[in-house]
């Protein structure tokens, strides 16, 4: 496999993602969504794994619209409260994509070297 980095998606991106990154863009893949819900779906697609707090949440989404990777779609006051609502952007989607594509490389490589392992070797 052979990933093509796209220098028009690279503005202030780095080749690879943290994890808590990485689970945001993929939240934001399944639609527009406000805080809260990002919060709720980065926990669940983590199966509990990363429980991101509000503020790193929000400093998370500050860089990646910085990056163009998402976008605020909306905002509403519900409550009195102001709820904004973020997207993907094309971008964005393009990272999530190479990013996948990254990983997915990195997990054939290891199975394949578990498979080789010999029965001894695993012992030891």
């Amino acid at each position: 496999m052979h990933i093509v980095w796209l220098p028009e998606y690279a503005a202030g991106v780095t080749s690879e993602l943290r994890e808590p990154t990485f689970l945001v863009l993929a939240a934001l893949a399944r639609g527009r969504a406000h805080g809260y819900a990002l919060l709720a779906a980065v926990e669940s697609m983590s199966e509990g794994r990363v429980t991101l707090r509000p503020g790193t949440l929000y400093a998370v989404l500050d860089r990646l619209r910085d990056e163009g990777l998402a976008a605020v779609a909306g905002e509403e006051v519900i409550g009195g409260r102001l709820r904004r609502y973020y997207d993907l952007t094309e971008p964005g989607a393009v990272m999530l994509r190479l990013e996948v594509e990254r990983m997915r490389g990195n997990a054939e490589q290891a199975d394949r070297a578990l498979r080789r392992r010999s029965p001894r070797a695993a012992e030891a």
